[in-house]
């Protein structure tokens, strides 16, 4: 796959099942549909789902940020706010192939979900420290 802001070539990341895909050049990560999702839950966050659709019916994030291109289907994606202070900002594909966060974003949204308690402490942990290390923000 391609990466939507550098062109750079991205790699397969995978934690328990889950493949993403990765740039090592920007740092940004691709989600397919329903992969975030899949990944809250199994950390832990599942009521605190952010689900495709509803990021599609929110309305679009006022932003100076440039619209990326969505790397499956090459339409415009749509900027979208999600979590609270700070809000992260988001693209998400109009067709619901996915959703990109840019280096540092996936961070900042464990960082905050992290916050808030899990009845899966453990598993929690071990995907934010995973994720952590693969996804840091860049310093």
């Amino acid at each position: 796959m391609i990466c939507p802001v550098c062109k750079s070539d991205m790699i397969d990341v995978e934690h328990e099942g889950i493949e993403l895909d990765y740039c090592t050049d920007c740092r940004g990560v691709w989600f397919d549909a329903e992969e975030l999702e899949l990944l809250l839950g199994r950390m832990g966050f599942g009521d605190h789902g952010l689900p495709l659709d509803d990021m599609l019916s929110r309305p679009q994030a006022e932003t100076s940020e440039r619209k990326r291109r969505c790397p499956i289907c090459g339409q415009k994606m749509k900027k979208a706010a999600i979590g609270r202070q700070p809000e992260v900002l988001i693209d998400v594909c109009p067709q619901g192939d996915g959703l990109w966060f840019d280096g540092g974003e996936v961070a900042e949204l464990i960082k905050h979900l992290a916050r808030e308690p899990s009845k899966k402490g453990d598993s929690q942990q071990q995907a934010i420290a995973f994720l952590g290390d693969v996804f840091k923000a860049q310093e």
